[in-house]
């Protein structure tokens, strides 16, 4: 070790304590670094924060698109549905509830006096979202906000926000109102249940997932609250708001990932989940994830000693630099998997600054680095010590925008039979990693096919063939895939049913036609997608394979410009809300397509077709009595024992 003597040991004290205030005041005034800092927290928080059950008392009642479209007008909500929601979540037990939308407008005068009767006429505890003093509400909104809101129900709704970059990090504690002194949301929701909430503000301890694809609170669509279960509610504290695409949503940790986020933090954070969180964190009554300003001092000055230590080592400087940045590395590295075990978020650039400013004045102090040396330090741990989150443009930025247009394409969609009963019955660990197996499967047949996966829906899949890029022979491709499709999912099923899993059959339907084609939605949240009839037909010949007992439907518009791909027609199909038929047909392999059942049915279809069903009737009854039974086969002689005289049907259902 090189000190330089007591004077030396003292002005490297000096260097410890200077560059530890020095590391964390910059973090703490310097936007960009106070940023970084903010930033590599938030990484942690949203991608290793320890795995929790959904909290089981909190349950977030949405309002979603889906709930709007119920109302002749999108804003304000509709109160005479606000008040009917309330009154059955109070009918069916609820413990308490908290209705985060702000009230500070009239609309129709009997549904704003059902609410209004509503909120004071509540048996359980009833927080509603409350502010005072804001800029954007007029007068006559805080007046009128004022006398729709009971005193004691009054909830300051305000969300505490980083001046730097706009990001939610603490809970509001409350302020001063007209009438005194009012609580933030989550602190009267917890005082109405017994826990006294904090008169200071406090960081936030976001509640944990039971997994990344899980929300930390169990969401169900406020539309569908009469219909579900009474015993769902009961005991439980309801936290009514919007989740929409545009309305109240707000940068929080999650936000830091969310390019590759899913469900509700992938476009903000609705501000009914952050009020979730805080309530949930209010009560545990426990200590936020964040060190206390006492830990943080012992923190930065341990950091800053060990740069100095670093700095007075007799070891070469090379060496010497390459000892630092694994100490450097190895905190971070300490510092995610604290985190992940469920220990504190430590700060990471503050210590880090203040380890590498004592390094690099202890080796000023002592004279060991010239300039080019002293140089190469700070730009090695610049370059590792300053990352910075860039969004990449895409290269193509038309492809950003909204709109379509009009092509004929061919639609594909599957569905595989009684998924919901079976997915009832297995974990949903297994279920996951089993029906990731399965689509992942179909998603190959696809793309060898080069179609165009649109959707996902549970275990269903919507492709296209013919767009983005212009394909002549579209419809061979999807039949092809079809009959592909069709080989692979009997395998997988057979695969897992020598498991002892029951995985369903896979039904798939395949439709051309135009439709639109483009980016669909609005300017903030779209989705490349098609829209029109033939898309619909596509999906209700999926479907139509249940009614018939057969897996692959295709339509005469795609079978018909397949000719070298063999097909036998099922049914001549009259959809629901249609007038004209639309002859179904199966895809074959050539081996099946020459095989004497296949030519035998042909006859025996052809009959009925000219309506000659009692000569048709001995062939269909060879076909579905024989060892392997023709699901076709014994679809049409059940029609004919039934008195059908051709090959039309007509769906009475989608």
């Amino acid at each position: 070790m090189r000190t330089g003597g007591l004077r030396g040991a003292w002005i490297l004290a000096v260097f410890v304590t200077l560059s530890a205030l020095l590391g964390w005041g910059s973090v703490q005034h310097l936007a960009i670094l106070r940023m970084i800092e903010q930033w590599v927290g938030d990484l942690r928080i949203a991608t290793l924060q320890p795995l929790e059950p959904q909290h089981p008392e909190i349950i977030v009642v949405a309002i979603t698109e889906e709930t709007l479209e119920q109302f002749p007008y999108r804003a304000p909500i509709d109160r005479k549905f606000l008040s009917d929601l309330l009154q059955t979540l109070e009918q069916r037990k609820a413990k308490a509830i908290f209705l985060d939308i702000l009230l500070d407008q009239p609309t129709e005068q009997e549904k704003d006096t059902a609410l209004r009767t509503t909120l004071r006429q509540m048996r359980i505890p009833t927080v509603v979202s409350y502010i005072y003093g804001q800029s954007f509400l007029t007068d006559k909104q805080t007046e009128f906000l004022n006398e729709f809101v009971p005193v004691a129900q009054r909830g300051m709704a305000n969300l505490v926000k980083d001046r730097f970059d706009n990001t939610v990090r603490w809970i509001y504690p409350g302020n001063d109102g007209p009438d005194g002194y009012l609580l933030g949301v989550a602190g009267l929701l917890v005082k109405h249940l017994g826990v006294e909430p904090p008169r200071e503000q406090i960081s936030m301890d976001w509640h944990g997932r039971p997994d990344f694809n899980t929300e930390p609170f169990v969401i169900y669509p406020a539309h569908l609250v009469p219909m579900l279960p009474a015993e769902w509610f009961a005991g439980k504290i309801m936290m009514i708001g919007a989740d929409l695409s545009l309305t109240d949503r707000h940068r929080t940790p999650f936000s830091a990932v969310a390019p590759i986020g899913t469900g509700l933090y992938q476009f903000g954070t609705p501000g009914v989940v952050i009020h979730a969180h805080a309530v949930a964190q209010l009560l545990r009554q426990q200590d936020s994830v964040a060190l206390s300003g006492t830990m943080q001092s012992v923190l930065m000055l341990g950091a800053a000693t060990v740069g100095v230590l670093w700095a007075i080592s007799t070891l070469a400087l090379v060496p010497r630099l390459l000892m630092a940045l694994v100490t450097t590395i190895l905190y971070w590295v300490a510092g995610f998997q604290i985190f992940h075990q469920g220990g504190p978020l430590l700060p990471l650039l503050a210590p880090t600054l203040a380890f590498v400013l004592a390094l690099a004045s202890g080796e000023l102090y002592l004279g060991r680095e010239d300039r080019e040396q002293r140089k190469f330090i700070k730009n090695a741990f610049s370059r590792y010590l300053a990352p910075t989150v860039v969004e990449q443009l895409l290269n193509n930025r038309d492809s950003l925008r909204l709109g379509g247009e009009r092509r004929e394409m061919t639609f594909l969609f599957t569905d595989v039979a009684d998924f919901t009963t079976f997915s009832e019955k297995v974990d949903a660990t297994a279920l996951t990693h089993l029906l990731n197996q399965y689509l992942n499967g179909l998603c190959q047949v696809i793309l060898r096919h080069e179609g165009t996966v649109i959707n996902f829906i549970g275990d269903a899949v919507f492709a296209l063939f013919g767009a983005p890029a212009r394909q002549a022979d579209h419809p061979a491709r999807a039949m092809a895939c079809a009959l592909e499709m069709d080989l692979f999912a009997l395998s997988f099923q057979q695969q897992m049913r020598q498991q002892g899993i029951d995985f369903g059959i896979t039904r798939i339907g395949v439709h051309t036609g135009y439709a639109a084609i483009g980016n669909m939605g609005s300017e903030d949240r779209f989705q490349y997608t098609s829209l029109g009839d033939a898309v619909n037909i596509a999906a209700r010949l999926e479907g139509f394979n249940k009614y018939i007992g057969s897996r692959v439907a295709v339509s005469e518009e795609t079978a018909s410009r397949c000719v070298h791909l063999p097909a036998r027609p099922i049914a001549a199909v009259i959809l629901k809300g249609k007038t004209l038929p639309i002859t179904v047909f199966e895809p074959l392999t050539q081996e099946r397509a020459t095989s004497p059942a296949i030519q035998r049915y042909r006859e025996a279809y052809s009959l009925l077709e000219m309506g000659h069903p009692e000569a048709s009737m001995p062939l269909f009854q060879e076909l579905a009595n024989g060892d392997t039974p023709d699901p076709c086969a014994v679809f049409h002689l059940a029609r004919i024992e039934g008195g059908a005289q051709n090959t039309a049907v007509r769906m009475e259902s989608k």
